[in-house]
């Protein structure tokens, strides 16, 4: 039987992997005492029991657990942005490439893709990869989070009962254009020059969406139809092609809240197109992603255990 630690258990993305995984018959999960949780030697010594660590931490801390576990065997998966673009890591993103999932197999060093970078790359990706797109490109991204993806902090203040009416209103944040996701979504999609980002908090708990605007003149003619024809031969489960809005004509961001599939779709004219990909920030945007790179690991098929 397998033997899985979560490094970060109490936290969000930690939490629900633990959720996740508490009632999986095929793995043991390592657990450490509360008053142990921050012990840097039962730490270590948690990662060296363990065949996967998952490390659901702040990035400096990452840092530090990636270095206890130093001459272990155990592979490591990170959720936190410190290895996302690092030399030696697997990008946790299997569908973008045959590549991406043999890096994935071969490595025991993942980076879990970040919650906005995942739509954008998703999106972005395969239309460069087509060649229909130009890395050139100046691209925007607008993306609506839920409010689960700025942790306990965040949750707190939305979820208690004298809470400031202002936050019953979407609130864009990253105003100064240097969002932690910025690096990873250039360096994961080969674009030029990182995209003038826009990310915005709303009032649910979780679910995401992603926007990406274009001009027709940016797609060397590619038309809606043709993009669609890209995204349906990329993406299978958990990542799936759907123009249905099945709500009159709105897009609802939480529309997959509770789910580990991602919906992609390019809508629009003959003059401009918007590319959008749905999922849950917590889902496909953070430990859905993870479980599916441990599964992968585990020579299991990618949605085992996960909600599709």
């Amino acid at each position: 039987m397998n033997k899985i630690f979560i490094d970060g258990s109490a936290g969000t993305t930690g939490l629900r992997i633990y959720e996740r995984l508490k009632e999986r018959k095929d793995i043991e999960l390592l657990i450490l005492p509360d008053e142990l949780r921050k012990d840097p030697k039962s730490i270590k010594e948690a990662i060296f029991q363990s065949d996967i660590s998952f490390l659901c931490l702040p990035d400096d801390a990452a840092r530090e657990a990636v270095a206890l576990a130093e001459g272990s065997s155990a592979v490591i998966i990170d959720t936190s942005t410190a290895h996302r673009t690092a030399d030696g890591w697997a990008y946790g993103f299997p569908e973008l490439s045959p590549e991406h999932r043999q890096k994935i197999l071969a490595c025991d060093r993942i980076a879990s893709p970040g919650c906005h970078a995942s739509g954008f790359i998703a999106l972005v990706y395969p239309l460069i990869k087509a060649g229909v797109l130009e890395s050139s490109a100046p691209l925007s991204c607008f993306s609506l989070t839920g409010y689960s993806g700025g942790g306990k902090k965040m949750i707190a203040q939305y979820e208690a009962q004298d809470r400031d009416p202002l936050l019953h209103a979407p609130r864009q944040y990253g105003l100064g254009q240097t969002h932690k996701h910025l690096k990873e979504m250039q360096c994961q999609t080969g674009v030029d020059i990182p995209p003038v980002f826009c990310p915005v908090v709303a009032d649910i708990y979780s679910g995401m969406q992603v926007t990406v605007p274009l001009h027709k003149s940016m797609l060397k003619g590619a038309s809606v139809e043709d993009i669609a024809k890209i995204y349906k031969a990329q993406y299978n489960t958990p990542i799936v092609y759907c123009a249905d809005c099945g709500e009159e004509g709105f897009l609802n961001a939480g529309a997959l809240s509770g789910k580990d599939t991602m919906a992609v779709a390019a809508y629009g004219n003959n003059d401009r197109i918007i590319l959008c990909a749905t999922y849950d920030n917590l889902g496909k945007g953070a430990s859905g992603a993870a479980i599916e790179c441990m599964n992968i690991k585990l020579g299991l098929a990618p949605e085992t255990g996960l909600e599709i």
